[in-house]
């Protein structure tokens, strides 16, 4: 077994041991796990099973992290993508209202489309095609959409008729709770304490405990059937064309976010060769975009690599044997789902919180000395919270900067990407408004 793993994964060649690849596997699994807890909640709030989601997530996960590890040789865990479950949810279900089982085949056609692009010189056109602005902004954008949501599951904001949305009530102890969960979270981050917000969330539950907001049911069981949500997705009823820009919207904020995370952790990896090449880059998007399709059968949106694993790559992770660990680890996983199960909202709203204003941090670098740059991004930054959807939000966005450019004389410096984005998202809104 040992020559087997070495054959695979070449641990001296990179100059770690399994014991070191455990360790930094169970580092990175500490650090993701809150989605765990998390994604059932969003994905059973569009109808689907709480229990068959719960093991939808952890097997999706597993695979994905087997698919990049043993395929790719890269220390790189997935998970269902945090962003794209709320705007799967609460705007293509919740506001668009479309079925979970054709939101599911909106997402299996985003993947197809994302695995057609990494296996084409279509995925280089795109990442170069569409302005750093703009693509920033999209995880800017998603990043405040999650955190209105983790506000709003929480009771931090309420609902207002004369404002729109107010403050919540302190008193009362869910949403005195979801508060101190954020700040205990970022308290245990900033000490760069490893599972800061699993910490969080699993503490605040045992406040609610105390509390009796919540009952025990236990922590290990068998694992619930996931025959509710399993290959339910219906691809037909996604073939609409009001689908387009969501399946657009599946796709591009995927690719953009795999693309940043594996360039971030390809470097802090040191898995770039002596010419500054990243080793096994093309077979990562791959494994990155076949496990999005792979998730819609688990009844998950799009699966995507985490950037908590450069937490398993401080810890010594080098090759793909950590993915693999972190695969088992969700494996594992399957049989607590008691413990997911009473788990309440105002628990994960301070994960929701945090994750958010990490997301927000790659507003540092917009360009803000251009203003045709620079508005088009704000605009899609703002306007993905404020309509409660991602596709609208891009979609301004994009028709802003073309609108912007043209006007102002700059023509020539609209990319074809930006140009056929902008027309496919212009034609979405008068002719299906």
């Amino acid at each position: 077994m040992s020559s087997y793993i070495e054959k695979v994964f070449g641990l001296r060649l990179n100059k770690t041991s399994i014991k070191q690849e455990l360790l930094a596997g169970f580092t990175t699994f500490v650090t993701m796990a809150y989605i765990i807890f998390v994604n059932p909640q969003m994905m059973s709030a569009s109808g689907m099973d709480y229990g068959a989601s719960f093991v939808g997530t952890c097997l999706a996960a597993a695979l994905a992290c087997f698919v990049m590890g043993i395929y790719s040789n890269w220390p790189v865990a997935l998970a269902p993508g945090m962003g794209l479950n709320a705007f799967f949810t609460y705007t293509v279900v919740g506001e668009m209202g479309y079925t979970w089982e054709v939101a599911l085949g909106a997402v299996f056609l985003a993947g197809i489309l994302f695995v057609i692009m990494s296996v084409t010189p279509l995925r280089r056109w795109m990442l170069d095609s569409i302005p750093l602005n703009l693509r920033i902004a999209m995880g800017s954008g998603v990043g405040l959409f999650i955190g209105f949501i983790g506000l709003k599951s929480g009771g931090i904001i309420v609902a207002n008729e004369a404002t729109f949305v107010s403050l919540g009530n302190f008193l009362q102890v869910e949403t005195f709770l979801s508060a101190f969960g954020f700040l205990l979270i970022s308290v245990l981050a900033s000490k760069n304490i490893s599972g800061s917000i699993i910490i969080g969330v699993l503490t605040v539950t045992f406040f609610g405990l105390l509390f009796d907001l919540v009952q025990f049911q236990g922590l290990v069981s068998y694992p619930p059937s996931i025959a509710p949500i399993f290959l339910k997705l219906d691809i037909l009823g996604a073939l609409d064309l009001a689908m387009i820009s969501v399946i657009i919207s599946f796709l591009f904020v995927n690719l953009f976010d795999t693309a940043g995370t594996l360039l971030g952790v390809a470097n802090r990896a040191k898995l770039v060769d002596k010419n500054g090449v990243i080793i096994n880059f093309d077979k990562a998007l791959k494994a990155d975009s076949s496990s999005s399709v792979a998730g819609s059968f688990f009844g998950c949106a799009p699966v995507t690599s985490y950037v908590e694993s450069s937490a398993g790559v401080e810890a010594g992770g080098r090759t793909g044997l950590t993915a693999v660990f972190v695969g088992f680890f969700f494996l594992i996983a399957i049989f607590f789902s008691p413990l997911a199960a009473i788990v309440p909202a105002y628990a994960t709203s301070g994960a929701l919180l945090y994750v958010a204003i990490l997301m927000l941090s790659g507003m540092e670098k917009l360009d803000w000395s251009d203003f045709t740059e620079l508005l088009p991004a704000l605009i899609m930054i703002i306007m993905i919270p404020l309509t409660f959807s991602i596709a609208n939000g891009i979609a301004l966005g994009f028709i802003s900067y073309v609108v912007m450019k043209v006007f102002t004389g700059n023509i020539r410096n609209i990319s074809s990407g930006a140009w056929f984005l902008a027309i496919i998202f212009m034609a979405k809104f008068i002719f299906l408004p």
